[in-house]
């Protein structure tokens, strides 16, 4: 199994960082990472030689070959970012799987908001420059979303903290569930 395979090469990476992050954290940096690297490998795959640099043209009009891209790029990260966090990073939800797909895509469409909101705040009120908000935001939406996943997203019934073998345990209390 794919989630097999990630928690084992997580469990082999997790020990220089133990004493920065309880693992459930690292989990959450090493997927999020995987996950956008994933992301801007399509985004720069589908912009550059899907689309050729060119409009898209669609029955409901047309769309600008960077947002194509994005939206090819988040039709693959997407499922996969939840994918991830479902079986991964919080594995022992207590939720259903279509209350954790539903709250993800809240959560998603939140953040991209929250971009939005903090770059504009930033750049526009406060005079920062455009990459230091950026990292500015992205710090504060990561926090956001860990925060929002960890207690609302994929909600369980036991504290989610420990280390790689207690989450592993967990992971396979919760497939015999």
């Amino acid at each position: 199994m794919i989630k097999d395979l990630i928690i084992a090469i997580l469990d082999v990476l997790y020990p220089p960082f133990r004493r920065l992050m309880p693992y459930q954290t690292f989990r959450y940096a090493a997927c999020g990472t995987g996950n956008m690297m994933l992301d801007i490998f399509i985004y720069f795959i589908s912009y550059n030689f899907v689309l050729e640099k060119q409009v898209l043209y669609t029955p409901l009009g047309a769309i600008s070959p960077h947002i194509a891209a994005f939206l090819i790029a988040f039709t693959v990260s997407f499922p996969s970012g939840f994918y991830l966090n479902r079986y991964v990073v919080f594995p022992g939800s207590v939720l259903t799987g279509f209350h954790q797909l539903l709250r993800y895509f809240l959560l998603v469409i939140a953040c991209l908001f929250l971009n939005y909101f903090f770059i504009k705040l930033f750049v526009e009120q406060f005079q920062i420059y455009p990459t230091v908000s950026k990292i500015l935001t992205t710090v504060i939406i990561v926090t956001f979303s860990y925060l929002t996943q960890k207690h609302f997203t994929f909600k369980t019934g036991y504290s989610t903290s420990g280390t790689g073998s207690e989450l592993a345990a967990k992971d396979s209390g919760r497939e015999a569930n």
